[in-house]
């Protein structure tokens, strides 16, 4: 691409260089009257400035490809952009025009601050058409004067092939047309476009040159890596400008119904018409709240900005604009006096741009409302019925059964779901191999992708590896296990197409799982999230539960947030000590613990996630919580038959038994699942170290005389039935 690109500045600068003439001759009529032959060796003479003029054509001559026509033609530049697009290229210059929505005048105005970096000759033909030698670098004033007096810029200052001022210095042809294009309405749409809220600025394509007295001073230079990208030598375009206050509309839109609520679009409408200048839409989750502010703009009829470092410049940016500036306020809450909540309500209070807030909860200071017109709208959450349809707009090639068990199971934003639909469509293609797959294959991992592993300093995540096969219980428990991953994935369809949630405070669904220790509890926890295909988060309590008073309530907070912002499982492990009976205010302790368990009842409540609690002994959960949980499950220790199957589990396939292994005698021994698997494991480590080649039995003696000393319980020789020998080598050591 660099020949092209450079042939295609070649034209361009070629057209402005009879603009840059046309400026040279209305500068050298003013001069004429002004001129003293005394001071002609301290300034620009006319004559100085016509060979300059002659020298950076003759560059741009000189760089003529094999596509250059004999003169600088608008048919040329056609020609040469059809033939770029036939190489399946884009001209650079066209590519930024495209990217940053540059108008032709932009263009120009660009090209005139790249010229001194292929010639200097260009400073000082700058210098002699603002008369002053000092300012040698584009300026504002110089950028408006060529583009007025020259007429280039169409769309502006004129059309770009009405070329002025060609019979040269002091004609009255020249004259007249130079100064018809040189208008105030035209100067002055010229500076507006070249101000800091005009794209090439905006954008860092053009950027301040130290600081000047006055706007029309300043001087400009090209913005990081435009030049290079202007002459064909590569970038990414997209890298070349940024506007950290502009929001792009999403795509694809998956906007559920009150999106496009009469209530959302009178209150959109009403912001458009001022009738408002301040809308609060609140509820929403921080990646679904751009949904709601763009559906918001679409309504007021208006561009969307968004809050960056300084709400001052961004009023003033907005304002220029025409747009609505968006103010996330989910930070803002609770900042110490002087921070950015304080500078945010100041700014605020001083200016009349319409303003869209946008929270969890409402951040409503009583000034603010009262200084502004002031509305708001309450979020609802996306029923089941809206999820289908962003579900389904996000990926039209969802079939039905998948498409209503994916909106059943996961309460995704806009934001999470155009990333999901990104995510399954690249795995699709790169698994096709120049065909790509089926979509909804790509899904499931497109989820995790985008919903799992992210941080938090109270919980441990678990992705789920074992499955229902793994689990060994007695059947009434193993179905009721099997039925809360189906309650789960039916609850929404009940919840919301039959109404029961208008019946009842209590979303999503809850257990409560109590047993001794190693009765297999977290593991069927980590079996039914499995099943439902979701990540698993455990509480890790030490980190949770603090010794301050409110810490623990905060803490848990942040566990509940991030469990339903990444759609994952919330288990709380041993959770005696959580959720414990409130008892009498007896110490100024009590009250706060008595207040902990109180938040995390109604938190618990609140809940649209499945939440699973384990308990040791199940006395111990305040009968509070146990009215909360749909399924409250104890596990027993197994009996001899599901001994049996755990033994038989404990050793993987790979493993080599010797053939003294009696899985019966192993049966009769009361363990629990996860002493059999401890016991197994040790066994295995000492056949290694011994370098033995199978694991007999005498090695599973020894694990199990180990774990039962690790259960302060003693294993009498007369349990091991023919195998009480083994019992004295298996204890020593």
């Amino acid at each position: 691409m660099g020949e092209p690109a450079v042939e295609h500045l070649r034209i361009r600068l070629a057209d402005l260089h009879r603009a840059l003439r046309a400026a040279v001759e209305r500068q050298a009529r003013i001069a004429a009257r002004l001129t003293r032959p005394d001071l002609t060796p301290y300034c620009v003479t006319d004559e100085q400035v016509g060979v300059l003029l002659d020298e950076v054509h003759d560059l741009t001559e000189a760089m003529a490809g094999p596509y250059a026509p004999a003169r600088p033609e608008p048919e040329a530049e056609r020609l040469l952009r059809r033939h770029a697009s036939a190489e399946g290229g884009t001209l650079p210059l066209d590519a930024l025009a495209t990217r940053f929505g540059l108008t032709r005048a932009d263009q120009d105005a660009l090209l005139l601050v790249a010229a001194p970096e292929l010639d200097r000759g260009y400073e000082r033909i700058y210098a002699y058409i603002v008369d002053n030698l000092n300012r040698r670098l584009p300026s504002v004033e110089l950028l408006v004067t060529v583009g007025a007096v020259g007429g280039v810029g169409a769309g502006i200052a004129g059309d770009t092939g009405d070329v002025v001022g060609a019979e040269g210095p002091g004609t009255s042809e020249g004259h007249g047309t130079a100064e018809g294009h040189g208008s105030a309405a035209a100067r002055l749409a010229l500076r507006r476009a070249l101000g800091p809220t005009g794209p090439l600025r905006r954008y860092g394509l053009l950027c301040a040159h130290g600081e000047a007295p006055v706007e029309l001073s300043q001087e400009l230079v090209l913005g990081s890596g435009v030049l290079e990208f202007l002459l064909g030598w590569g970038g990414d375009v997209g890298l070349l400008g940024h506007d950290p206050g502009e929001v792009m509309e999403p795509e694809p839109r998956v906007l559920s119904s009150y999106l496009s609520s009469d209530h959302l679009t009178r209150l959109g409408r009403a912001l458009g018409s001022g009738d408002i200048d301040l809308a609060g839409l609140w509820g929403c989750p921080p990646d679904g709240q751009l949904d709601a502010v763009q559906a918001l703009a679409r309504a007021a009829g208006a561009p969307l900005r968004r809050l960056t470092a300084d709400p001052g410049a961004d009023l003033r940016t907005a304002a220029a604009l025409g747009a609505v500036l968006w103010i996330p306020t989910d930070d803002l809450h609770g900042e110490p006096r002087g921070g950015q909540a304080e500078l945010v309500s100041a700014a605020l209070l001083r200016s009349r741009v319409p303003v869209c807030l946008t929270g969890l909860k409402p951040w409503r200071p009583a000034g603010l409302l009262a200084a502004r017109a002031y509305a708001e709208l309450t979020v609802p959450t996306p029923g089941l019925g809206d999820r289908r349809a962003m579900w389904s707009a996000a990926l039209p090639d969802l079939d039905g059964p998948l498409l209503e068990d994916l909106a059943a199971r996961y309460r995704m934003s806009g934001g999470e779901l155009r990333a999901v639909a990104s995510v399954a469509g690249a795995g699709a293609r790169l698994a096709g191999n120049g065909s790509p797959e089926p979509v909804s294959g790509h899904v499931e991992p497109a989820i995790a992708t985008v919903t799992r592993g992210r941080s938090g300093s109270g919980v441990q995540s678990i992705m789920p590896r074992r499955t229902v096969d793994d689990l060994v219980l007695p059947d009434a428990q193993l179905n009721q296990i099997l039925e809360i991953a189906s309650a789960f994935r039916a609850w929404p369809r009940i919840a919301e197409a039959w109404g029961f949630a208008h019946h009842t405070a209590h979303g999503g669904v809850k257990a409560l799982f109590t047993g001794e220790p190693g009765t297999g509890k977290t593991m069927s926890a980590e079996i039914v999230t499995g099943m439902l295909g979701l990540e698993l988060l455990k509480v890790d309590l030490a980190q949770v539960v603090s010794k301050w008073v409110g810490e623990t309530e905060k803490n848990m907070e942040a566990a509940f947030r991030q469990a339903e912002e990444s759609h994952a499982v919330l288990l709380f492990d041993e959770a005696d000590s959580l959720f414990g009976k409130r008892g009498e205010v007896k110490h100024g302790t009590d009250r706060y613990a008595n207040l902990e368990v109180g938040y995390l009842l109604q938190r618990l409540e609140a809940s649209e996630g499945l939440v699973i609690l384990t308990s040791n002994l199940k006395d111990n959960i305040d009968p509070a919580f146990t009215r909360r949980f749909h399924f409250v499950l104890h596990f027993p220790r197994p009996a001899a038959p599901e001994r049996r199957r755990l033994w038989r589990l404990a050793f993987p396939p790979e493993a080599p038994l010797a053939p003294d292994m009696d899985l019966e005698i192993l049966a009769r021994l009361d363990m629990t699942g996860a002493g059999i698997t401890a016991a197994a494991r040790t066994a295995a480590l000492a056949a290694a170290d011994g370098d033995s080649a199978t694991i007999g039995m005498r090695h599973v003696v020894r694990g199990v005389a180990r774990q039962f000393q690790r259960e302060a319980r003693l294993l009498r020789p007369a349990e091991l039935g023919p195998h009480a020998h083994l019992l004295d080598d298996g204890s020593q050591g």
